[in-house]
């Protein structure tokens, strides 16, 4: 129904964002919120899928056509909600994600929130070959986890943040807590906390 939206980000928290366009503000699921930033009066464009359900209505969003077209694949596979494919895109390894499918890297899987045996197996079985669309240049850059850091004199509300932000991805308490002691002397932003926690959740 609605292709994207465009609109500035009035709001962030650690499970969506508030986009205003045209006065109205939509609230927009996405796999990690604090990559955007809020009221610096940007305008962004997000490419959003409507999920409708009898009980629930809601919009999920993303910052490239690729996360898109995957979140709607992974929707497809019989044990994966949106929570599970939102904690599976929260990576940011759109490339990562397609080759371990492509693999049959039932190892790299499991280590989703959410994504048991029989899941990872189902996501193989029916995505297998299917997702060369998404990604046709074939992940050129797949393992490149480089993140640049700055000097942000609120980290640990940084780092706070990203760990809340992870707790709604379905990842454990246990879990979010070991990333928290691993990156708690380094200085990043939110997004980078999460992007750095979920690769090493990820290994």
């Amino acid at each position: 129904m609605f292709d994207y939206i465009k609109g500035t980000v009035e709001f962030v928290s650690p499970e969506y964002i508030v986009v205003d366009n045209g006065g109205i503000g939509y609230q927009i699921m996405t796999p990690n919120p604090f990559v955007f930033s809020a009221g610096n009066g940007k305008v962004e464009t997000i490419f959003t899928h409507l999920y409708v359900r009898e009980d629930v209505q809601a919009l999920y969003g993303f910052r490239t056509r690729e996360e898109k077209a995957l979140f709607n694949k992974l929707l497809n596979v019989t044990g994966i909600g949106p929570k599970g494919a939102l904690a599976i895109l929260a990576s940011g390894q759109v490339e990562q994600v397609v080759q371990a499918i492509e693999n049959e890297d039932e190892k790299f899987l499991l280590k989703f929130p959410g994504v048991g045996k029989k899941t990872a197996r189902q996501m193989i079985l029916d995505l297998k070959g299917k997702l060369e669309n998404i990604v046709p240049d074939y992940f050129p850059n797949l393992f490149n986890d480089k993140l640049e850091t700055a000097g942000y004199s609120s980290a640990s509300s940084q780092l706070e943040e990203a760990m809340e932000a992870l707790k709604a991805l379905g990842y454990s308490d246990k879990e979010v807590q070991k990333a928290a002691k691993a990156l708690q002397k380094e200085i990043l932003t939110t997004e980078e906390y999460i992007k750095k926690a979920l690769q090493l959740m990820l290994k």
